[in-house]
């Protein structure tokens, strides 16, 4: 498509079982579109939801053809459902934003002016947040890991609800990877950035569908495909225990040889047991932990070289659909 036959944005939505929300979301997200002064388009990605979401995706293009739909096979996971609509985007510039409005539309008004004013990447940064402490601890202690960790700059607290310039957008969908972590793939892009703050809401209506599971599948795929630190900290931790293990054998023999009482008694007069079994456990220990590091890494490499899709749909409305994924 050419430059000037695109819309000015597109906004891509991902949604799973959303029949209590969608309608509310598309209502939103038109009214706040209608009222700026540009051309535009919604990618909604049915990621195989088992209840009416599609029906009611049908519903939504028909009165509102500038609502294009995915309906994805089965249910491939938050992030390959973001990039099937980023894949089948048009706009000069597309935005991402949930289908919970727990991002709310109303952000993406200062999100595409700070684009016009030349930014290229504009994500939201999240101030506040209506889940539980559990959760938002979690999510604080993984974006602060990931900083620190990966391999490149990623902001604190910012998820996948951002507007991207056409050029960040087909530089990620060049990127060939198969485990998807929107945010780091953005991030690694390294195009001009700002955040845009704001509080994010409880969802709307519905029930939320990242299970803790799958939030520790994201933060593992985020960590894992952006930063080799769990491996050199293998490598650290594995010469601190080598070296304090030689430390111990030396004290031992010495222990033994000289005959002198260490906390109340020779080594004469003790078997050894108790060392021994905890020893052999605490290496054990170790030993399993990082062939668990390895293992992460080993998988991807198998889910890479495999090269199957990352999404398969069954069925579009709308046109100018993607069909190489």
């Amino acid at each position: 498509m050419e430059a000037d036959d695109r819309p000015t944005l597109s906004v891509v939505v991902p949604c799973y079982n959303e029949e209590d929300v969608i309608e509310m979301t598309c209502e939103r997200v038109k009214a706040v579109l209608d009222g700026l002064d540009i051309t535009w388009e919604v990618v909604l990605v049915d990621d195989g939801s088992r209840d009416t979401t599609w029906e009611l995706l049908k519903k939504i293009h028909t009165e509102d053809p500038r609502f294009r739909a995915i309906s994805l096979s089965r249910n491939f996971g938050h992030q390959p459902a973001v990039y099937a609509g980023l894949q089948n985007s048009r706009g000069q510039a597309v935005g991402v934003i949930d289908a919970d409005l727990q991002d709310p539309p109303e952000i993406l008004v200062e999100c595409l002016q700070r684009w016009q004013e030349g930014y290229q990447v504009i994500y939201g940064i999240r101030q506040k947040r209506k889940e539980n402490i559990f959760k938002r601890t979690a999510y604080k202690t993984f974006y602060l890991l990931f900083r620190k960790m990966a391999s490149i700059d990623a902001p604190l607290d910012s998820g996948d609800f951002c507007v991207m310039d056409r050029a960040v957008v087909e530089t990620i969908l060049s990127l060939p990877e198969r485990h998807i972590f929107v945010r780091g793939m953005r991030a690694w892009s390294g195009f001009k950035s700002i955040g845009v703050a704001y509080a994010r809401p409880a969802r709307a209506a519905g029930e939320p569908k990242y299970s803790l599971m799958k939030l520790f599948q994201l933060a593992a795929d985020g960590i894992f495909s952006f930063s080799v630190t769990p491996l050199r900290f293998a490598s650290y931790v594995g010469t601190f225990v080598v070296g304090f293990c030689l430390a111990a054998i030396l004290f031992v023999i010495t222990w033994r040889l000289a005959g002198f009482e260490f906390m109340g008694s020779t080594a004469r007069e003790l078997p050894g047991w108790a060392g021994v079994i905890v020893s052999v456990f605490f290496l054990g220990g170790v030993q399993l932990l990082f062939l668990g590091i390895l293992g992460e890494y080993v998988a991807r490499i198998y889910n890479e070289v495999k090269r199957r899709p990352r999404w398969v749909a069954k069925e579009y409305l709308g046109n100018e659909f993607t069909k190489d994924v």
